[in-house]
């Protein structure tokens, strides 16, 4: 029997599948791709267009039998989306229709497609590079506007291009060491070796700079943790709820209402907020409410910043303080309930804090400005017209380049190592860039020493 992984490997195979999503729907989208594309699609579409990437209506039938009218287009490799022939159907949605049309086209010699395997066969075809790949699964899966547009930046290559830059330079200084080691006398004789580690602190700076860029681009991916906490009755789960604009969170005057974590991805600011509504923190025989606040107390020790939920100064200092020894994130203090609050009283607060009405939805906008503000302050500025680390995968192979190359820096400078041992640090250095973008090239080492020195005269 074939397995899936091994039918991913058989790139002669015409594949298909559904584009968009099982279920009821207007349309569907059938895409069929491999050498066999045309002959398939041409058995079953009355008639089969014949100009390239020009839509036009057909009849889709198995044999004598109409299945459906779909509007189709085809795209001749290599200019498709997966360098392979490729046919695509707009036909009408639903459970049976699109089914049929892919069952037709089964018969016909076509394999059900893996998932992933249309991309997978565009980076195979060098349509697009991995990291594009990946870009074009965080896109689908983005869940707020920052990683939109930081997943259509990496798509259109800007984090390709920018490790291919560090990567070239890291080369170009290998095939300085390289030329230095094989034509010592040519020209002005061996290369200064300040040049080389000034080569490698430049080097060094921007992969640094790169990897900064990894907490920002872990808290666009997966949002930043804003934790709502405090005492019972303080009104969090009112603030969950306005900032949230439904109601999730159960509303009641009756303390220890929440006995869990409830949590919801809101995007109304510059960050994506994983916002969480948490139980009211204080002492309790209560087995089931005391389960819910140590629930309340992982949340804190991970939060990436803590609303300090109260309605009066002492509620509210007393909550800090019970907040900061559970949590190392940036605390805002917040008086909620400011719609209870008359204009003729003055309340004394003994902190800054910022003042909401869940009722009224004031304050509310600040709030979220300060969040922002909190989150900047803390993980930088989202640059998204430059490039952005937000996988872990990155980030392990940006600071393994990183360390690489302080290695070879430090063998240079001390001078205790061969230079051709040495020399090994960049090596690993370049693979791990390599690995992101899947291009593995040692001979590009050599191509550099005689494209860039007067070697052969």
């Amino acid at each position: 029997m074939t397995t899936a992984v091994e039918n991913v490997a058989q790139l002669d195979d015409t594949i298909v599948a559904a584009a968009t999503p099982n279920g009821r729907g207007a349309l569907a989208l059938i895409r069929l791709s491999g050498p066999e594309a045309f002959p398939i699609a041409e058995k079953h579409l009355r008639p089969l267009p014949s100009q390239p990437r020009v839509t036009q209506l057909c009849t889709v039938h198995h044999g004598d039998e109409v299945l459906d009218q779909a509007l189709v287009t085809v795209f001749p490799g290599p200019n498709s989306f997966t360098g392979d022939d490729t046919v695509e159907l707009s036909t009408h949605g639903g459970y049976l229709v699109p089914s049929s049309v892919i069952a037709a086209l089964i018969s016909s010699g076509a394999r059900q497609a893996v998932p992933g395997e249309f991309t997978r066969r565009a980076v195979l075809n060098s349509k697009l590079d991995i990291l594009q790949a990946e870009a074009i699964g965080d896109l689908i899966d983005a869940r707020s506007q920052a990683m939109r547009r930081a997943a259509l930046g990496q798509l259109d290559g800007g984090l390709s291009r920018r490790l291919l830059q560090l990567r070239g330079s890291l080369i170009d200084l290998e095939a300085l060491i390289v030329y230095d080691i094989d034509f010592p006398e040519e020209d002005d004789g061996p290369v200064p070796r300040e040049k080389v580690d000034k080569a490698a602190s430049a080097i060094g700076e921007s992969l640094k700079a790169l990897l900064a860029t990894a907490p920002a681009g872990e808290l666009i991916r997966e949002g930043a943790i804003v934790v709502i906490a405090g005492p019972p009755n303080a009104g969090k789960s009112s603030l969950f709820n306005a900032l949230l604009g439904r109601s999730r969170a159960i509303v009641t005057e009756m303390p220890g209402t929440t006995r869990d974590a409830l949590e919801a991805v809101i995007d109304s600011g510059e960050w994506p907020l994983r916002l969480v509504d948490t139980a009211g923190l204080r002492q309790t025989d209560d087995r089931l409410e005391r389960l819910g606040i140590e629930v309340s107390e992982r949340y804190l020790a991970d939060a990436h910043v803590v609303l300090a939920c109260a309605e009066d100064p002492e509620s509210l200092d007393e909550t800090v303080d019970l907040i900061a020894r559970n949590s190392s994130a940036p605390i805002l203090p917040i008086h909620t309930k400011a719609d209870l609050v008359s204009e003729g009283d003055k309340i004394v607060w003994r902190q800054p804090a910022i003042s909401v009405s869940a009722e009224t939805g004031a304050g509310l906008q600040d709030l979220l400005g300060a969040i922002d503000e909190v989150l900047r302050k803390e993980h930088g500025e989202i640059a998204l017209d430059l490039p952005i680390l937000t996988r872990a995968r990155y980030r392990r192979a940006l600071s393994l380049a990183c360390s690489e190359l302080e290695q070879f820096q430090r063998a240079w400078r001390e001078e205790n190592l061969p230079v051709t041992i040495a020399s090994v640090h960049l090596r690993t250095a370049v693979l791990a860039l390599e690995e992101l973008i899947g291009t593995v090239e040692i001979e590009d080492v050599f191509d550099r020493v005689f494209s860039s020195f007067c070697v052969g005269k």
